[in-house]
Parts: C-alpha cells; structure tokens; sequence
C-alpha cells in the first residue's frame, strides 16, 4: 500500500505541478483576451443575468432555473476548500497567495464563461426528457466522432472523481469538524448525512436545484458577515493585511512565528493551485450543471456561470484570507480548517471556532448535493440513464463511508483524478474557442442592435 500511495503522490506532483497550473491559467487568459475582457468588463452585467435569471422564460428548453442551476455548481464549488483551502495556501505560501488566487479568478472568469456556453450550447435531451450538457458533449457535438474518447475519458475521471472528493472527503469533513466541536460521533454525523443526502437525491436535479437554491445563499451570506465582523474588530489591521497581501506576492515571505517563509514561486503556486480546487475554473464541472438551466441562449447562461467564480473566490475565499492575515493566525504554524477556525476563536472567543465547524458542514454537505449530479451526469453519458437510481442509492452509501474511514489515500486520488479531468476540457476550450468568440460576437452585436431601435425615434 505504501508502495502505491507514493506512486499515485508522485503522478498527483506532476499533473497539479507547475505545467497544469500554467495550463489552467494560460486557457483562461487566453480565453480573456480571445474574449477582449468581456467577462471582466460584464460582471455588473453578469450580476443583472443572475437576478433575471430567478424567473426565466418558461417556454425555454431546461429543468431549473438558471438561478437555480448557478446555486447547484455554488453549492459543488462553495466548500472546504474556501475554509481549509486558502488557509493551507495561506500558511504554506504566506499572504501573497492570496492575490494569485484573485488573478486565478479573474481569468477563471472566462474559463468558466467558456465552460458554461459551450455546454449549453451543445446540449442534448436525454431518455427522461431532461437537459444534459457538459464537456463530454460539447466534445462530441462540438469536435466530432474522432474526438469522442476525450469526452468518454472526461466522463470517467469525473464519474470516478466524485466519489472521493466531492463525497467521502466531505462528509469526512462534517463528521470531523462536529466531533472535534461539539462531541458528535462520527456514526451518528454518518447517519444524518445519508438520511438527507438519499431524501434530497431521490428527488433528482429539480430537488437538488431547489435546495440549493435556498442554503447557498444563506450559507455565503451568513459566512461573509461573519467574516466581515471578524474585519471590523480588527479594522486598523486590514491596510497591513493588504499590504502583506500584495508585498508578498512579488516578494520572498520572511518567516515569522510559526510560518517558516515562503518563496514567490511557492505563494504562486499555492495561491493559483487552491484557487483552482476552490472555484473548479478549468474543471468543466459548472457547465453540467447551468445546461440543466432554463436558457434560449447559451451566452446568457455563461455570464449567469461566470459569477461562481466571482462569488467563490473573490468574495468567499477573500474574505477567509483576511480574517487570517488581520488576526495574524496566519504566522502561527497551524493548516488547514483548524486554522481558520482559530482565527475565528481569535476574534469571537467561545463560539468562533464553533460556527466556523457549522459552517465546514453546510459548506461541505452542499458539495455533496452539487458532485452527487456531475458523478450522475457522467455516468449517465457512459452508461445510459438506466445508471441513474443505482447510482443515488450507491453515492448515498458513501456518504456514510467517507463519515467513518481514514480518507488520505482517497484524497490523494481524487485530487490527481481532479487533474485528468481538466485535461479534456481545457483541449476543447482551446478548441472550440472560435465558436465561444463567435456567439459571443454574435449575441452582444444584436443586444446593440436592438437597444439602438429602441432608442431611435419612431417614424
């Protein structure tokens, strides 16, 4: 077992090393430039489309609403990693990897604009009548037959992968987090998780989307302003924490405390790699979800996907690192959820730490509703829709699995799945770029068009 853990930890280096990472970020800064920054000069506009999109036309193709569907990838991508995440980039690279998060974002913009219009746009119907899409068909439809493997080998990965970090590894998480705070067995944590995870599963995309729908944005807004409390009691410390942000991200991170200092590479490295895990820019994952959403016009679907990673990382993630860095937890040797939940317990002795373990169980249990429909969906492209209730009942057993087991290797090999599945879809963004450039073209010249006749005086 030894041997094989150090074999997968060796490949797991190599594909989350410096060339995947550059991978990653070069697709979405040349997905931005390709789209001359439209998705950075559209987020007001963005922000609109997801407040229209509440209550879409119904006439139009799709299952939920694309609200609904944006609540569905936020509530896959809203998780651990926005609370252990950042604060493992944070301790191990120093204040700086926070700002390459926000440049991860800024061009993960595009990647997940790119995403979400390519799997809209070439979307199929499925045996039940339901919208699917995702990298898998925009492979097909989209680069043809000789390419059809990639999108099967997209499927695979991402059928495979979900098991493991977008289930086992979170109830792990809840499970964890309730014992360590509140003495809650992992049994009886184990147990209340299987039980919600089958009732909402049972009801399928639409009681997902409905769910989602309503604890996400509760989730965020409560965490946000918590954290921003946490900034307001340390209010003289925040243009320091800004400072350091932006110092040590072009600057080598002296040790301090318990931090043993870092390098410029190792700030980037760690800031880009778990800005990555945190809002799954690159992944493909958000674009199977939005093309479940009521949509006439894929464009309008990837302005409404584009904003998860705004919201993710430019907020969420955000608003972890400062709470960190004001408090000066962040110096203190301490990773992970433990250390963002001492930076809580810093500011609000007594109940931070209690709330932050609250918040690592809404967080990751939302992961597990969010993955429960990508693993669906790509099984689904591989084996037909005959998969779907085996598949519920199987992914509900897991969930009570990962509450009870000693998870590292399956961590390990989630993650380096993780990394297999960017792979086939990056190659299709580049790909498929021209048709991304062309509907986008396409859809904003006729916005003019129609915004000018209305403006002209009539005859």
């Amino acid at each position: 077992m030894e041997a094989l853990t150090q074999f997968i930890t060796a490949i797991n280096d190599f594909v989350w090393g410096p060339p995947m990472l550059v991978l990653i970020l070069g697709t979405g800064l040349f997905l931005q430039l390709r789209l001359k920054l439209m998705p950075i000069a559209k987020i007001g506009a963005g922000f609109a489309m997801v407040w229209r999109s509440r209550k879409p036309d119904a006439s139009a193709p799709g299952d939920i609403t694309p609200y609904a569907a944006l609540m569905t990838a936020l509530a896959a991508t809203v998780g651990t990693g926005n609370i252990a995440g950042v604060a493992t980039a944070i301790a191990v690279g120093g204040p700086g990897a926070l700002f390459w998060m926000w440049i991860t974002a800024l061009v993960g913009m595009a990647t997940k604009y790119a995403e979400v219009v390519l799997a809209v746009h070439y979307r199929e119907t499925d045996d039940h009548g339901e919208q699917v899409g995702g990298p898998m068909y925009a492979i097909k439809n989209g680069l043809g037959k000789h390419w059809r493997w990639l999108g099967a080998a997209f499927a695979l990965f991402g059928g495979l992968a979900g098991f493991g970090i977008g289930n086992m590894v979170q109830s792990n998480s809840i499970a964890g987090a309730l014992q360590a705070s509140f003495g809650i067995d992992p049994w009886l944590s184990g147990v209340v998780m299987t039980v919600l995870t089958g009732f909402v599963l049972l009801g399928g995309v639409k009681r997902i989307g409905a769910v989602a729908e309503k604890l996400v944005p509760f989730m965020c807004i409560s965490y946000v302003v918590a954290a921003l409390a946490v900034l307001v009691l340390y209010a003289d410390q925040i243009p320091h924490a800004l400072g350091l942000v932006f110092s040590y991200a072009f600057s080598p991170a002296a040790a301090t405390g318990g931090f043993a200092g870092a390098a410029i590479m190792m700030a980037m490295r760690y800031g880009v790699a778990r800005g990555i895990f945190s809002n799954e820019a690159g992944l493909g994952t958000a674009g199977i979800a939005q093309a479940a959403g009521k949509s006439s016009n894929a464009v309008e679907s990837g302005l409404v996907g584009m904003m998860g990673t705004f919201i993710d990382t430019l907020i969420v993630c955000t608003m972890t690192g400062l709470v960190l860095i004001v408090t000066g937890e962040w110096s203190s040797g301490v990773k992970g959820a433990a250390l963002t939940s001492n930076a809580f317990a810093a500011a609000f002795p007594g109940f931070g730490g209690q709330f932050l373990s609250i918040a690592v169980a809404v967080f990751a249990f939302t992961t597990i509703l969010g993955w429960a429909y990508y693993g669906e969906k790509c099984w689904e492209y591989l084996v037909g829709t005959s998969v779907e209730k085996p598949y519920r009942l199987l992914w509900t057993a897991f969930v009570m699995v990962g509450a009870v087991t000693q998870l590292d290797f399956v961590w390990l090999v989630s993650d380096t799945l993780n990394a297999f599945m960017a792979f086939p879809n990056l190659v299709s963004l580049l790909l498929l770029s021209p048709v991304i450039a062309r509907l986008s073209h396409e859809y904003f010249a006729n916005s003019r068009s129609a915004r000018q006749l209305r403006a002209s005086p009539s005859s």
